[in-house]
């Protein structure tokens, strides 16, 4: 749910992690910055400064928690292109 005004702090960085797999165009946009990545990025370094995280970039705030559940799964295919 994208949020009607433009989050800060705490709620920032917590709508930023959520997103951050979907890339920064919709982490802004889910965040409340729209199109305005600028703004957004300045935003979410400040936050992140405030509880003492040092961030360069979006994806810094993906865990490896949320990358081993992304790379989990299983793959379902037949064992040659005539046997099913």
């Amino acid at each position: 749910m994208t949020s009607p005004k433009q989050l800060q702090g705490t709620d920032l960085i917590d709508c930023a992690k959520a997103n951050a797999k979907q890339g920064l165009s919709v982490a802004s946009k889910q965040c409340g910055y729209e199109n305005n990545i600028e703004d957004f990025q300045v935003a979410l370094k400040q936050a992140c400064q405030e509880i003492g995280v040092e961030i360069e970039q979006l994806s810094d705030l993906i865990t490896e928690g949320q990358m081993a559940r992304a790379r989990r799964g299983v793959q379902i295919a037949p064992e040659t292109e005539s046997e099913l």
